[in-house]
Parts: structure tokens; C-alpha cells; sequence
């Protein structure tokens, strides 16, 4: 567990989902395609509400980084740096070597983070066959990847 100022990241439980798909539906961003289990997905809370959250898709060796998403009233507290950092820790745990992203609205949040633009030819055939990849973001997505070791 993490504390960035008064809010905690932890693991995500099965009685947030409808807390993290409000967050996402918020953004804007796509819900549909949500694993049966948040069991990679981490959440911020401050005090019991959600307020932000992130996902990890383990595919092989990779993971794709998916459903960041920081309420509008809590940016700008380094929640959002906190939870990559810890989704990388986990990923790492879990044996994954990269992380791969999709993203229309951060790629320079992410290349502080130090991801790189990749084209969709480089991306491993695990990445580009999961749903986000294939059916849910648009084919002008930027693609990111990230070596952790």
C-alpha cells in the first residue's frame, strides 16, 4: 500500500467495480471490455471513495497498461504517478518484462514516465490480439511500451 498525501492505493475489490466504471464513464473512456476480475487493477481511495484507479491486462511476458483514469477534483497530487509506479512494481511481481499502453490524450505523460511511441508492427501478437487493441481504442491510438528491466 501507498499514501500519497490522505489518499491510499490499494488493491482493487470486486465491490469498486461500479465506483471505477463511473470514474471511467466520466472520461470518457471505455468500460465495456472490463475483465470478470480486478484482481490487476489497483484503486485510490481517500477515505472509502474512489478516486482514482488503473488496470493491468497480463498477456504472456507483457501487460497492458489500461483504465488509468484520476478524478478531476484530485489531479495534480502525484495519484497518478503513484498508482504507474505501483502497477509497475506489481507487473514485475508477476514476471512481466513490459508494459504496453494505448492512449489518444497522454502520451507525454507517459513518455515522462518513460514510455516510447512504438508502431503497431512492433507490438507483440499477445497485445494486438486483446479487445482494447483489436475492438475498443480507435486505430489513430498512440502505442507505448516500456521495458521494466
Amino acid at each position: 500500500m501507498t499514501t500519497i498525501q490522505s489518499i491510499k492505493i490499494v488493491k482493487a475489490k470486486e465491490d469498486q467495480r461500479q465506483s471505477i466504471i463511473s470514474l471511467l464513464q466520466s472520461e470518457n473512456l471505455p468500460t465495456e471490455d472490463l475483465p470478470g476480475s480486478l484482481d490487476n487493477f489497483l484503486v485510490a481511495l481517500e477515505g472509502d471513495e474512489v478516486v482514482a484507479a488503473i488496470g493491468l491486462e497480463q498477456l504472456a511476458n507483457c501487460g497492458l497498461l489500461r483504465s488509468m483514469v484520476v478524478n478531476k477534483e484530485h489531479r495534480n497530487r502525484s495519484i497518478a504517478s503513484g498508482l504507474v509506479k505501483e502497477l509497475e512494481s506489481g507487473a514485475l511481481a508477476l514476471g512481466i518484462n513490459c508494459i504496453y499502453l494505448l492512449t489518444e490524450t497522454a502520451p507525454l505523460y507517459f513518455e515522462r514516465k518513460g514510455y516510447k511511441t512504438v508502431t503497431r508492427d512492433e507490438t507483440p501478437e499477445a497485445i494486438k490480439a486483446s479487445s482494447e487493441f483489436k475492438n475498443v481504442c480507435p486505430v489513430s491510438a498512440i502505442v507505448m511500451k516500456k521495458n521494466l528491466n
